[in-house]
């Protein structure tokens, strides 16, 4: 595999310096699965896509993702990232993804400045109240206590195809002190089966903040996370936050330095959520 066939994007963001970083393969038929390990480990991002299969005729790709340590079942902002090097190469559209959680729809199109934005919908998304076992031993891990939860938003595992734990900070503040036992979260989140706990804080009704440890694919945190947002949309829908169509903002990244934006309509009668965020090259 050459250097140049390896693209570096960075999704949920217009500029290179912000959102997630996501390596992209557009030609990995010949690849077997411990070869794209090793590259997504060269690579050194939370995630790498590689299309294993093509129907250009049908715009239709199957994609598969690995993180430096193991593959992983779905990657949102590779996702986009993967979408919008397509779009960039053949033209906006409508793209099929075929992934392991699914059949995964992606709208391509340009913002107002010309840079590339994708839409995915996501698989069915189903979100139940977390156990208090673990609720506790995660926030011992975080160094966070009970008291410094939302009480509005309770403790769920919300899943768009891979599960995650939901924790809803109480305070900006609290959200903005991250700093977890990084091998013990990661044996937690093994033995539950999670991908990433997702730590948010409400601005708003319309605006939230999130972090997201992700010491399972060797990072410790991600600037911005589509599947966790389209899970999380889905959290929203099952506590009964939702009542009407509604599109909600996500903040994050911010206290890496690397600030990201992801738009996540939700719809009260619809288990999908759709995900909405721009993509760059990184050149340098």
């Amino acid at each position: 595999m050459t250097t140049e066939a390896i693209l570096r994007y960075s999704a949920f963001t217009s500029d290179p310096a912000g959102g997630n970083p996501a390596g992209i393969v557009l030609d990995a038929a010949h690849l077997d699965a411990r070869q794209m390990l090793a590259i997504a480990a060269e690579v050194g991002y939370s995630e790498t896509a590689f299309v294993t299969e093509r129907d250009e005729a049908a715009r239709r790709y199957r994609l598969r993702y690995f993180s430096p340590l193991a593959e992983v079942p779905f990657c949102g902002h590779a996702t986009v990232a993967t979408a919008a090097a397509l779009a960039d190469r053949t033209g906006t559209g409508e793209l099929v993804f075929d992934t392991p959680v699914g059949e995964i729809r992606v709208a391509t199109d340009t913002d107002g400045a010309g840079v590339s934005r994708a839409t995915f919908t996501s698989a069915p998304t189903h979100s139940r109240p977390a156990g208090d076992d673990e609720v506790d031993e995660t926030l011992a891990l975080l160094g966070w206590t009970r008291e410094d939860l939302d009480p509005a938003l309770p403790p769920h595992v919300a899943s768009s195809g891979s599960e995650r734990l939901v924790l809803a900070a109480g305070s900006r503040a609290r959200l903005a002190d991250l700093d977890y036992d990084f091998d013990g979260l990661a044996a937690v989140m093994r033995a539950r089966g999670w991908t990433t706990v997702m730590l948010v804080w409400r601005e708003n009704e319309g605006v939230f903040h999130a972090r997201n440890p992700f010491p399972v694919g060797g990072v410790v945190e991600d600037p911005a996370t589509g599947a966790a947002a389209a899970a999380f949309g889905g959290y929203l829908r099952a506590i009964g936050a939702v009542r009407e169509p509604v599109t909600v903002r996500i903040r994050q990244g911010e206290d890496m330095g690397r600030p990201s934006e992801l738009l996540v309509a939700v719809d009260p009668a619809d288990a999908r959520t759709r995900v909405t965020g721009r993509a760059v090259p990184i050149t340098a």
